[in-house]
């Protein structure tokens, strides 16, 4: 354990002394507490956190050294960063003991991006608190609904807690004293576009990353709708902005109230902090549980036990992305990342006791069901098609649902049916997005009846053979036309107008194919066996044919019948 404070610049140098980073010089044990991580950049009006660490990047010579030394001891930071090496100089040691700020140099080959990131991390650590510590400030840890409504309690208003892109994490009780737009931002989990444009127009944001203190935002107007003004505060932690909380007011804050939303800030940043580190340690250990009950074994009943789930029934949902053309490997995976986030997220609010990991390209779910009995199965089917639609636009995402497994050894099952399902979907064979295995059960014998044939190295026999060898000769749609023919149960009409040619031509064609196939047409058994092996092909699949342009005679000679009506 360090015996340097969580936040000095001794803890600092321990961590990434001689790794990253190298005390050229100043003292360490009197350079006080680190505030944060700051970047120098000449051109632009700084704004540093107070006893930060200043990033210099760019900052080579000697005297330019010096120079942003000395403007740093008047912006009280702790400590400059520099690319080493640095050349031994008597006057840069004699300013660093003149203004206190101690100089260090990051060593050749690391990043700056790296280097901000893990002091960061670093520096942060020490505001989550001890592990054991069950509350802050007499609130749950990380319960941001309990500390909103302290809030609200101290300001006599009602209170949102805000992430970084203005979406609410919690809110307070009394919402409905405030206005129409906090009631939509409850609702949608999300402060209104028109709102955040107006914002942006005004400065808010720019203020509230920059200011330490309170931000008044006066009452919006839009046509005829009536807003309260509002107060607000950033929410940080050393340097990084966390988010914000928002009061709307009906009578503005005593200074009493505004010291309390000030102070109030600080103690959502440790909540938020918490709850961050929590919700990540939580979502590995359920996606650990997952996977390990998924996998069967003697520590499936253990893992089940602890998610909830070892005395209830329970079904697997499989989610695939088809990823698009053209999209490269990292933001696929980045994708598919998301999406299993959001289904957990989504399967957790309908039934908590549910739980999803992402287990190479698929991300599995368990999702607790009443029973194996016909509604639990549609449920989860509708859970499963809610969740779509509410993703979005997003293309090529589908869900194969499993059976339902009563017991833990039957789990197994449920997740090889989820992925039958699955396969079946991102293969193209159906236009649903959602289906259950008793759904496309029919489709999944089929893919595995192809699976064994190809390991059979089985080669296509029979008539559908023969007419596959003239079609590849003669160009003649003889596939085409007895695939079409057996889809419409022999009526010559609908096949005809299916693939777009003249109905004795199509009489035409029926008729070579079962002379050219020695196909009898009228015996149930061969109908069966060319319908299978159609299907085995796959939707409009001909091996060895080009795509069908479904329109002209396509026969080994004139066609007799191509220029009648009859």
């Amino acid at each position: 354990m360090s015996t340097h404070p969580a936040r000095s610049l001794g803890r600092v140098l321990e961590h990434f002394g001689h790794t990253l980073l190298d005390l050229v010089y100043g003292d360490p044990e009197t350079a006080g507490e680190v505030g944060g991580v700051g970047i120098h950049d000449p051109y632009d009006e700084q704004h540093y956190p107070e006893h930060a660490i200043v990033l210099g990047v760019g900052v080579h010579a000697a005297a330019e050294i010096g120079r942003l030394l000395r403007s740093l001891a008047g912006r009280d930071a702790t400590a400059l960063v520099v690319r080493g090496p640095v050349d031994d100089d008597d006057e840069l040691e004699h300013v660093v003991d003149e203004t206190g700020v101690a100089l260090l140099a990051l060593t050749r080959g690391a990043s700056w991006a790296q280097l901000a990131a893990m002091l960061r991390t670093l520096l942060a650590e020490g505001d989550v608190g001890e592990a054991e510590e069950q509350t802050l400030g007499g609130v749950p840890s990380g319960d941001l609904f309990a500390l909103a409504n302290a809030i609200a309690t101290l300001l006599d208003a009602p209170v949102t807690i805000e992430d970084r892109r203005s979406r609410i994490l919690a809110f307070s009780g009394r919402q409905d004293e405030a206005d129409t737009a906090r009631v939509e931002s409850i609702l949608a989990r999300q402060v209104p576009e028109r709102y955040l444009r107006l914002h942006e127009e005004h400065g808010v944001f720019k203020e509230l990353y920059l200011s330490e203190g309170l931000v008044h935002v006066p009452a919006p107007t839009f046509g005829d709708e009536v807003a309260l003004p509002r107060v607000a505060v950033a929410v940080r932690a050393g340097d990084e902005y966390l988010g914000s909380v928002w009061a709307a007011l009906r009578k503005p804050l005593t200074p009493e109230r505004e010291r309390a939303l000030l102070e109030s800030a600080k103690l959502v940043a440790l909540h938020m902090l918490r709850f961050r580190a929590g919700t990540d340690a939580e979502n590995r250990l359920r996606a650990d549980l997952v996977t390990t009950a998924l996998e069967g074994g003697a520590g499936a009943v253990e893992a089940l036990g602890r998610l909830g789930l070892v005395d209830e029934p329970t079904l697997v949902m499989a989610m695939g992305l088809v990823p698009d053309r053209g999209e490269d490997h990292a933001h696929v995976t980045a994708e598919r990342q998301r999406l299993a986030g959001a289904l957990a997220v989504h399967l957790t609010a309908v039934q908590p006791r549910s739980a999803v990991a992402l287990l190479g390209d698929a991300a599995y779910a368990l999702f607790p069901v009443p029973g194996d009995t016909a509604p639990a199965r549609e449920r989860a089917l509708h859970v499963a098609s809610n969740f779509l639609r509410r993703t979005g636009g997003r293309a090529g995402v589908v869900i194969g649902i499993g059976s339902v497994a009563d017991e833990p050894a039957a789990l197994a099952r449920s997740r090889a049916n989820a992925d039958r399902a699955l396969r079946v979907l991102l293969s193209g064979r159906t236009a649903q997005r959602v289906a259950s295995i008793a759904d496309v059960y029919v489709d999944a014998l089929l893919i595995e009846m192809r699976d064994l044939a190809l390991a059979h190295r089985d080669e296509l026999s029979g008539p559908l053979a023969r007419l596959v060898a003239y079609d590849a000769k003669h160009n003649a749609h003889l596939v085409e036309t007895l695939r079409a023919w057996l889809d419409a149960f022999g009526d010559v009409i609908t096949a005809s107008a299916s693939v777009f040619v003249h109905p004795n031509t199509f009489r035409y064609r029926i008729r070579r194919v079962a002379e050219v196939g020695e196909l009898d047409l009228q015996d149930p058994a061969a109908r069966f066996d060319a319908m299978v092996q159609l299907r085995l092909l796959g939707p409009g699949a001909s091996p060895g044919q080009g795509p069908h342009n479904g329109g002209g005679t396509g026969t080994d000679g004139p066609d007799p019948t191509a220029d009648s009506t009859g």
